[in-house]
């Protein structure tokens, strides 16, 4: 953790919709005028798409130990720590892309499914934002969570987060519903062991909770909309958390236990905008009187 470069995480497993929430931090950025270091968890990946796809062949056929994007044997998780450790130190440190696809290809002059080389980070950016697997990661390797001001945790339930996974991978990128279905059964050990955890981590949960049967993830023709589902928001630590005034200014929402609000699914970011905005400028404003 660092007063003077401070550390943002948003954590939460493949198709759970931490991109969504990255959005949301993102107009907070701009309307405050504070520039952030984006970091994506993508680009701590160990291996490049080919790469990765052969040493999950060669796991399925008994050939490798098990692997997934979501345990440390896939990732860079020593080098992530240590970027964290950096940037809280100095305000800098090295970073790269992955590159998802042709659009990002174009736009990052690389073959989709890999990484651009690594780079210096800008000199001047007021904190780091890092969104994907690993901000809350502890293990024998590493401890990324202790580098963590201020960590947001992402968690559908599991049948929600399949479906948003299952609509995604064969919708944007073609893949079929059995190979998604493969991927989240190989996935799941890893999920168990390093994902889960990390939510025990977080200052902030938001757990989206659908209001319709979702109960056999792999027949469902659409995901929930945010109308058909309500939010489940969890402060690990509710001290100085304004609970009358967010309560006034989201309609329909509840408190389920003292460090617990319920809102519908459709104010999820307007809550996120209430709720850190006043972190994130006492975060800045920290950073300012140690200069």
């Amino acid at each position: 953790m660092s007063t003077k470069h401070p550390i943002i995480a948003v954590t939460g497993s493949s198709g759970a919709g931490t991109t969504t929430v990255m959005k949301s931090f993102a107009h907070i950025f701009r309307r405050e005028g504070i520039t952030a270091q984006v970091i994506e968890g993508d680009s701590f990946h160990r291996y490049d798409r080919i790469e990765m796809r052969e040493r999950v062949r060669r796991a399925d056929h008994g050939e490798g130990p098990p692997i997934s994007h979501f345990g440390p044997e896939s990732n860079l998780l020593a080098e992530l720590d240590q970027a964290f450790a950096e940037y809280a130190e100095s305000g800098r440190g090295r970073v790269r892309r992955y590159i998802h696809d042709a659009a990002e290809g174009r736009e990052l002059h690389g073959e989709p499914g890999t990484f651009t080389p690594w780079a210096p980070m800008a000199d001047d950016s007021d904190l780091l934002f890092y969104e994907g697997l690993h901000g809350g990661y502890v293990g024998p390797e590493a401890d990324v969570a202790r580098h963590v001001d201020l960590m947001v945790g992402v968690v559908p339930i599991i049948n929600l987060e399949w479906i948003q996974k299952l609509h995604r991978d064969q919708t944007l990128r073609g893949y079929s519903q059995q190979a998604v279905v493969e991927t989240i059964l190989r996935r799941m050990p890893d999920y168990v062991k390093h994902i889960c955890p990390q939510f025990s981590r977080t200052h902030v949960n938001f757990q989206r909770v659908p209001t319709v049967d979702t109960s056999n993830p792999f027949i469902a023709k659409d995901i929930p909309s945010a109308d058909e589902s309500m939010v489940v928001i969890r402060f690990a630590n509710p001290k100085g958390i304004d609970f009358p005034y967010l309560l006034s200014m989201l309609q329909g929402s509840w408190m389920s236990r003292p460090n617990n609000i319920v809102c519908p699914g459709g104010k999820m970011g307007l809550a996120m905008q209430l709720i850190f905005t006043p972190m994130i400028l006492r975060l800045m404003d920290l950073k300012r009187r140690t200069h």
